[in-house]
């Protein structure tokens, strides 16, 4: 590649006592009770940031930069490898001091492009996704600098009347995935499908959010405008992939075979059938999501393999 790629994670360490002084102080008691808007699993942090960092050392060494994005935190990742920085929420927020502090992922990713000195290719990630094989810049861009976008195809109207009759019991609209983005493919213009992403990683251009949002302010300020989820919100993601596919600049690839995707249940041996799955197939892609609810024993049986790849 003639381009420099860098990697986006987005962290939080939620048994920061700070951090959960600040939630409280900011967030309605209610907010606490819906894993949708701010259940505790969504701050739960068990160690993910450093297998992810360490697997994108170990598998992805073309990278340039890795930033974390954070706020007032710092994981304190080994040096050594693809170099690592920090960045505070209030230096991608510059111009927007009064929206923080925020605690909402869909407010963080609308303005993670803003981070000084990112490169124009990079990959945006959570932190509970991992690497687990060997990937090379092809797998991201193509050489001409297109991103490639893992997702399959929904059907946008039955997606519209599904989520409208979604709720919570605490009365307001259902926060879902399906729903992010299909509002982020209704801003692009979408009408009658949109892609359906997965947790995998996603390539981006910086200057597309730059373009869109200058011309489109309002987008952006509504999508940070919320502390906490909303079910008004849209996926960021899903605004710049359904444009470009539509300008004939995305690469499309399925998600099936390159994911691995694990969130425990209360199921006998659910665990160890799916790290068997697991060892079996030929993933690129791992997404552990929701450890600090498995069993501790469930948990153990993840974290030895994790820390068998990634030595």
């Amino acid at each position: 590649m003639s381009f420099d790629i860098d990697a986006v994670i987005t962290w939080v360490d939620g048994s920061d006592p700070v951090h959960a002084r600040k939630m409280r102080e900011f967030g309605k008691p209610t907010a606490f009770l819906d894993e949708d808007i701010a259940g505790a699993t969504r701050y739960a942090s068990v160690g993910e940031i450093f297998w992810c960092v360490a697997s994108l050392r170990k598998f992805a060494p073309f990278l340039r930069t890795i930033f974390i994005v954070t706020d007032g935190q710092d994981p304190h990742i080994p040096e050594g490898g693809v170099p690592v920085k920090v960045i505070d929420h209030k230096e991608i927020f510059r111009g927007y001091e009064d929206r923080l502090p925020v605690f909402n992922s869909l407010a963080i990713e609308a303005v993670t492009w803003r981070i000084p000195g990112l490169a124009e290719h990079y990959i945006e990630l959570n932190d509970d996704f991992m690497l687990c094989a060997p990937v090379s810049p092809e797998d991201f861009f193509s050489p001409d600098g297109t991103p490639v976008c893992y997702a399959s195809w929904l059907n946008l109207p039955f997606t519209r009347f599904t989520r409208a009759i979604k709720s919570s019991e605490h009365g307001h609209r259902k926060v879902t995935f399906k729903g992010m983005m299909l509002n982020g493919a209704r801003r692009a213009g979408a009408w009658w499908r949109f892609l359906k992403l997965d947790h995998t990683p996603r390539p981006l251009l910086r200057s597309f959010y730059e373009e869109w949002f200058t011309h489109h302010p309002g987008q952006l300020e509504h999508n940070i405008s919320f502390r906490f989820r909303d079910a008004s919100q849209f996926l960021s993601q899903e605004l710049q992939y359904m444009r470009l596919w539509k300008e004939g600049r995305l690469v499309l690839k399925p998600v099936k075979g390159n994911l691995f995707y694990l969130e425990p249940k209360n199921k006998a041996d659910y665990i160890p059938l799916k790290l068997a799955k697991l060892r079996s197939g030929n993933y690129h892609f791992c997404c552990f999501n929701s450890l600090d609810k498995a069993k501790p024993e469930d948990r153990a049986l993840v974290e030895a393999w994790i820390n068998q790849t990634l030595a």
